[in-house]
C-alpha cells in the first residue's frame, strides 16, 4: 500500500507505527512529533491580561518574533485589560477552547495576588498551568531625575511627614506588596495610586502627578534616563550601572521583605494539556529553542529591556513561583485591601 493510496491513512500508519514498536522492530522514534504532525494547522491566539503597547506586548512580540521559526505558524495576541488581571483570566478560561491553539501570556506575580484577593470564580491551581517563564524582573521604588528625593532614605522621612504617593500598574502586585511593607516596616506613609498599566504608571511619576512610583525595574530604565531607582526589592542589584546603583532596600533598613520580582510566563488550560499531551510537549519544546537563539537576545535588546531579565523555567519552577506568591498574598492581605 502507498502513501498515495485513500486507505493509507494517518490513523493506519499510527496503528501500524506501534505495531512495530511493540515488536522492538523500531527501537528509537521521534513520537512526540509523530503525534503532534498535524499541529499546529492555524493560528495560535493568545490572551493577554493586560492592555497594549506595554512591556507585556513589547516581551510577547519580541519572543513570538524567533518562536514562529521554530513552532512554523502565526500568532494573534488578544488584550484585556482590567480588574488586575482578572477581566483576562475569565475570557481565557471562560471563552477560549482547551485546545492547545490558546495560550495565555500573563505576569504570574500580580496575577497570583489578584486570584488571592479577589477570588475570582475559576481556580488555581486547577483550571490551567504556568509552563513557560520568559523573564524575572525585580521591584523598585523609583522617582523622575528632578525628584527632590536622590535616596530611598529621603523619600520614607518624608512619608514620616506626610503620605508618599506612589503610581503604580495595579494593587495586586509583588511592587505593591514591597512599597506597603516598607512603609508598615518603617512607620512611613504611602499611598498607592493603579494606573492600569505599565505606560501610564511611569507617565504618572514622570510628570509629577505622583511623588514615586513602583513598578518592575524595566519601566524605569526604558524612560532612557529620565528616571532614578531608589531602592530594589531583590537581595541584590542585577544591574546597578543601569540603575544609579540602587541599593537592596533591606540592606539600607535591615527589614526582611522578601524578593518580589515580577514573572511573566505562558499558561495554558490544564484540560487542554491532558487531552492533548502532544501538542502540550511540541509547545514546550519549540519554546525552548528561543532562549538559545542569538535573535531573541537582539528582539529583546531592541525593547530597551536588559538581556540579564531574560530567564527560562519550566512548569515545576513556575508553579512554585506562583504557589510562593500565593502564600506572599494571603500574608500582605490587610496591607493591599487596607
Amino acid at each position: 500500500m502507498s502513501s498515495k493510496d485513500p486507505l493509507f491513512t494517518r490513523r493506519t500508519f499510527l496503528k501500524g507505527t506501534a505495531a512495530s514498536i511493540a515488536l522492538g522492530s523500531v527501537s528509537t522514534f521521534p513520537f512526540d512529533n509523530l503525534f503532534a504532525a498535524d499541529f499546529p494547522e492555524r493560528t495560535i491566539d493568545i490572551v493577554v491580561p493586560t492592555g497594549a503597547g506595554g512591556g507585556a506586548d513589547r516581551n510577547l512580540r519580541a519572543f513570538i518574533s524567533v518562536w514562529k521559526k521554530y513552532l512554523q505558524t502565526e500568532f494573534e495576541p488578544g488584550f484585556f485589560k482590567g480588574a488586575g488581571g482578572q477581566v483576562g483570566y475569565e475570557t481565557y478560561l471562560g471563552k477560549r477552547e482547551p485546545d492547545c491553539y490558546n495560550l495565555l501570556y500573563g505576569n504570574m506575580g500580580p496575577e497570583t495576588i489578584m486570584y488571592v484577593l479577589q477570588k475570582p470564580n475559576y481556580k488555581f491551581p486547577g483550571d490551567y498551568v504556568y509552563f513557560n517563564r520568559c523573564d524575572v524582573d525585580p521591584s523598585v521604588i523609583w522617582v523622575r531625575k528632578d525628584s527632590p528625593f536622590q535616596t530611598i532614605e529621603e523619600l520614607v522621612e518624608e512619608g514620616k511627614k506626610r503620605t508618599i504617593t506612589l503610581s503604580c500598574s495595579r494593587l495586586p502586585h509583588p511592587a505593591s506588596i514591597g512599597s506597603l511593607s516598607l512603609a508598615d516596616a518603617t512607620g512611613a506613609k504611602f499611598n498607592l495610586i493603579p494606573y492600569g498599566g505599565g505606560n501610564p504608571t511611569v507617565v504618572a511619576c514622570l510628570t509629577g502627578e505622583v511623588d514615586a512610583s513602583a513598578l518592575p525595574m524595566a519601566n524605569p530604565i526604558s524612560t532612557k534616563g529620565q528616571a532614578r531607582v531608589l531602592g530594589v526589592f531583590a537581595p541584590s542589584n542585577p544591574i546597578p550601572d543601569r540603575t544609579d546603583n540602587a541599593p537592596a532596600v533591606n540592606d539600607v533598613f535591615g527589614t526582611n521583605i522578601p524578593d518580589l520580582p515580577s514573572a511573566r510566563a505562558f499558561a495554558l488550560h490544564t484540560e487542554a494539556i491532558e487531552k492533548y499531551p502532544e501538542r502540550y510537549e511540541l509547545l514546550k519544546s519549540t519554546m525552548r529553542k528561543v532562549f538559545d537563539d542569538p535573535d531573541y537576545k537582539v528582539a529583546i535588546e531592541k525593547t530597551g529591556r536588559p538581556w540579564e531579565f531574560i530567564s527560562y523555567a519550566d512548569e515545576a519552577e513556575c508553579m512554585e513561583y506562583a504557589a510562593n506568591m500565593m502564600e506572599l498574598a494571603k500574608k500582605y492581605e490587610p496591607l493591599l485591601t487596607a
